[in-house]
């Protein structure tokens, strides 16, 4: 399938893990891909898998004037947006007697502060019939012990999604969230989760494992697609169902 030949598309995060596996997914439909993060060396790597066109761009996924910053470079360069997958996000756990202000403000930055504003110096580069997607959680609708902070910045995402949805459909722009379940990504191992904690929350799924990196690609594809134009201002859940059963 090319459902993305001669489309342009930004993938924020995409330098590694689930966004970079999507933007392999972009790329092989055809896309030209645009991906950002912070980490050059891996965004360097990732862009070497992802075509000749393919661009990086380093960028703080929480600061509202990079946002712009990227923005203007984009303009700079003439390139106008069929698809924006918002996935750079940041995951901190923590009792919720023990936050301190600064996972607050950085999980807020980086998960709701950062995406409001990246879209809205996005949006009059995005072309009439672009799709936005957002990359939620399943921890926005479960009380689980210590993500207060990461559930809440997540469940603001996706409340973004139903009012963005509203504002921007009128330019011809649809916006949809995913919220994933738990998904084998080196995020995992970053986050210290050893066998019986995988083991644990396995039990939880219905489905008996993880997620695959490439499912949340699929879908992703498939609301960034014509195919979908009737899905607007909707959150999919893909958590092998965790929460639904």
């Amino acid at each position: 399938m090319n459902r993305f030949e001669g489309k342009t598309v930004l993938v924020t995060g995409g330098n590694g893990g689930m966004g970079l596996v999507t933007a392999q997914a972009f790329a092989a439909e055809g896309a030209r891909v645009i991906i950002t993060g912070r980490d050059e060396t891996a965004l360097a790597t990732a862009a070497a898998t992802l075509g000749k066109s393919a661009l990086a761009i380093r960028n703080d996924a929480g600061s509202a004037a990079a946002a712009r910053e990227l923005a203007q470079r984009l303009t700079d360069a003439d390139i106008r947006l069929d698809a924006v997958f918002i996935n750079a996000g940041v995951a901190q756990f923590a009792a919720f007697t023990d936050v301190p202000e600064s996972m607050w403000d950085e999980s807020f930055d980086i998960n709701v502060k950062g995406p409001y504003f990246q879209i809205q110096a996005l949006t009059p580069l995005l072309n009439k019939g672009a799709s936005i997607v957002l990359n939620g959680s399943v921890n926005a609708h479960i009380g689980m012990p210590s993500s207060s902070v990461y559930a809440a910045s997540k469940a603001a995402l996706i409340s973004l999604a139903k009012t963005l949805s509203a504002e921007l459909l009128p330019r011809g722009v649809r916006v949809n969230v995913i919220s994933p379940g738990p998904v084998t990504t080196p995020l995992h191992t970053k986050l210290g989760f050893d066998d019986d904690t995988r083991a644990q929350i396995t039990s939880q799924i219905p489905l008996g494992r993880f997620g695959y990196s490439s499912e949340i690609a699929a879908t992703v594809l498939h609301l960034s697609s014509p195919e979908s134009g009737f899905i607007v201002g909707t959150e999919i859940v893909i958590d092998g169902g965790m929460i639904q059963l």
